[in-house]
């Protein structure tokens, strides 16, 4: 066959194989479907400590059962279901101890995700992501109607969900505060503003590597005020304010760049131009705004953002946005998207400046 016949043929050859029946995809389905056993399976294993109890001494299902208050067998069985999932590691007598993967869950672990575990995976989220369809149906978050309050109200009410929440977010910084440091040069910047900056670990982080930089956290007020002994402990109390209030209210005035991270995501596009707004009037006219977020690509591949996305729409009726979306966001309140820089964690750095 020579290069002319090759070259006719190959449409033919791509026709065919569009038109052979697909094979249904039963194993691969299976799989998405019971991801959730898997995560319920680590949600247990957290909540009794276990990779606590066997990071720093391995141990057998009977010596846990001790510890935990659990029926032997049954902790045996679920130990067996850790181990397989790579959590935990067992050796061939029996015993139990951590991986590297199961190490995120240790208490004792800078950024630790055990918190986070409990959070996502507590009765609460769990139960409004079971009204997933209820809230594509109605276009509202379903928080409320699988736990009696609307989210941030529920919060206030359960402190304990609420130190979950504070651990859960110090956990996730860790994780996304060096890639944002890696693709974003905070030097050259006098005095930073951490909008909805919870406990300040994001903006600890920034302070930590730019010792000629000062800083304020603002959020709510029960929220700061968790931060102080985090900020004290850091050595940053002489850097870095926190100051209590509602960025629906208020901003802080003072600082040539504002930060946001994991802010607008929580809110719809009207509530995120108020914030937006409250900011731009606290902003000089040379000022900068970071937007830490995830950003939704086009097209149909596969990306966090899209799974975060229905997280959001579930428990508070934000949002994951696209590029556009960010943009036309910005427009509404006030500023001029100007870049958008990827990192090696599922968020993006999104910069924006104040129009004239």
């Amino acid at each position: 066959m020579d290069a002319r016949t090759s070259a006719a043929t190959a449409p033919e050859q791509e026709q065919d194989q569009e038109n052979t029946p697909q094979q249904p995809d039963f194993a691969g389905m299976f799989d998405l479907v019971t991801g959730f056993w898997v995560a319920r399976t680590v949600h247990a294993g957290t909540a009794l400590g276990l990779p606590d109890h066997v990071a720093g001494r391995p141990g057998t299902a009977a010596e846990l059962a001790a510890l935990t208050g659990t029926d032997p067998r049954s902790l045996h069985r679920l130990l067996r279901a850790l181990a397989a999932v790579g959590v935990l590691r067992v050796d061939g007598e029996g015993r139990y101890t951590t991986t590297a993967l199961g190490d995120t869950l240790r208490t004792d672990v800078p950024g630790s995700l055990a918190s986070f575990v409990q959070l996502e995976l507590g009765a609460a989220h769990h139960g409004a992501w079971g009204l997933l369809t209820d809230a594509v149906r109605s276009g509202e978050p379903v928080f409320e109607a699988a736990s009696g309050h609307p989210i941030w109200e529920y919060f206030a009410r359960t402190p304990e969900l609420a130190d979950h929440l504070g651990k859960a977010m110090t956990g996730l910084t860790a994780m996304v505060a060096d890639a944002v440091l890696d693709v974003f040069d905070f030097g050259p910047y006098r005095r930073i503003v951490d909008v909805g900056g919870g406990e300040g670990g994001f903006l600890a982080a920034i302070l930590g590597a730019h010792p000629g930089v000062s800083g304020t956290v603002f959020d709510l007020p029960h929220v700061v005020a968790n931060g102080r002994t985090r900020i004290a402990e850091a050595g940053l109390a002489d850097r870095c304010a926190l100051i209590g209030g509602s960025f629906f209210e208020k901003v802080p005035q003072g600082g040539d760049l504002y930060t946001m991270k994991w802010v607008l995501h929580d809110w719809s596009d009207d509530s995120s131009i108020e914030i937006l707004t409250s900011v731009r009037r606290a902003m000089p006219a040379d000022g900068r705004l970071l937007v830490v977020d995830t950003v939704v690509p086009d097209g149909g591949d596969f990306s966090p953002s899209k799974i975060i996305d229905l997280n959001m729409m579930v428990l508070s009726g934000g949002q994951e946005r696209t590029a556009d979306e960010f943009r036309a966001l910005f427009e509404a309140a006030g500023f001029t998207l100007t870049r958008i820089l990827p990192t090696a964690s599922p968020s993006s750095v999104v910069e924006a400046i104040p129009n004239p």
